[in-house]
């Protein structure tokens, strides 16, 4: 009974809040109208919080060397804070969250630095509503710490999240993930190799999954109290399809290698028993580190997937692989793997 207490007296209410939250597209105040950004520094990057609705493009990777960022997302600014959430509380309008498209066009932003742990909702977007779209975008080197729904992207997703990635250190306290706290929305062809550390619903890609998560993977470390998996630490009512992990899985309850704690639907999708240092999931299929990298592991599971040579990619496919060699990676990703 102890981790059901725990997720009704300090994460299920927040997490059924954050949830109709996140999926309120249209539902809350009406904002002016929003201008079409091109974002080429940190100054650009906070102009979204005053056009929410408006289709964004960022033109270059931004880090600690462009302009605005001691002023806006380093580790002292905001008394410390450091980068204060997109579309979490609007100061006018109230709490809004991102309803526009933000187009990444495969560039970085990298450094952030967020330390807000009182607050619920952080990442570099807080919220991002049912028709927010956001792809092709990496959050690399992310210092994320917050309350409760956390992650490096978003701290919750109600809209679409494709082609993108995150790495770094997360941490909170309940809701935690890689790249994004909680999803109720769609997550694909994305991943996180990023550190996530939190209380309970902790996972290396999301904490919660209400939505979808497909073709998607995790491969850093994950730590956590109750509910705790490579890939989800709670998949409430969402569905994991096709996706996997490779992290180690350190956690007390519901401590899985996939996914700590499943109400619905977990298919085709596999963990890495010996790297993760667990042999069992609440979803998934465990195999050896050897399995991983067969491709036969994923093509039996019907997986879109194609073997290529080293130093090569296969757009065809949404999968490639070097047989006996990587896991799976997805084709648009630039080949790094060993």
């Amino acid at each position: 009974m102890g981790k059901l207490r725990y997720h009704m007296t300090r994460v299920s209410i927040f997490l059924i809040t954050v949830a109709l939250i996140a999926g309120m597209g249209g539902c809350g105040p009406t904002l002016p109208p929003s201008q079409d950004l091109e974002i080429r520094d940190w100054y650009d990057l906070n102009d979204i919080r005053d056009n929410l609705r408006g289709h964004h493009i960022l033109m270059n990777d931004l880090d600690s060397t462009t302009a605005g960022y001691t002023e806006l997302a380093s580790p002292t600014i905001n008394q410390g804070k450091g980068w204060e959430p997109i579309a979490t509380l609007h100061p006018r309008y109230g709490l809004m969250g991102f309803e526009g498209a933000f187009d990444g066009q495969g560039y970085e932003i990298r450094d952030l630095f967020i330390n807000r742990p009182n607050e619920n909702g952080v990442g570099l977007f807080g919220d991002i509503w049912q028709d927010g779209v956001i792809k092709d975008i990496g959050v690399m080197n992310v210092t994320v710490i917050g309350g409760e729904s956390v992650g490096g992207l978003a701290g919750s997703i109600g809209g679409n999240v494709y082609n993108s990635y995150s790495s770094g250190n997360v941490t909170g306290d309940g809701a935690v993930g890689g790249l994004a706290g909680i999803n109720d929305g769609t997550v694909s062809e994305s991943y996180s190799t990023g550190s996530v550390t939190g209380d309970g619903a902790v996972g290396g890609l999301v904490g919660v999954n209400f939505g979808t998560v497909s073709n998607s993977y995790s491969s850093g470390n994950v730590t956590g109290g109750d509910v705790v998996g490579g890939l989800a630490g709670y998949n409430k009512g969402g569905s994991v399809i096709s996706s996997y992990s490779t992290g180690k899985v350190i956690g007390n309850e519901d401590a899985g290698g996939l996914v700590g704690l499943n109400e619905d639907v977990v298919s085709n999708s596999f963990w890495d028993i010996e790297t993760s240092g667990q042999a069992t999931s609440a979803g998934g299929t465990g195999r050896t580190a050897a399995q991983m990298r067969d491709i036969a592991t994923f093509s039996g599971a019907g997986w879109n997937i194609v073997t290529v040579a080293d130093g090569e990619t296969n757009s065809g496919y949404i999968w490639n692989t070097i047989n006996g060699v990587t896991y799976p990676f997805l084709s648009w990703e630039v080949q790094t793997k060993t």
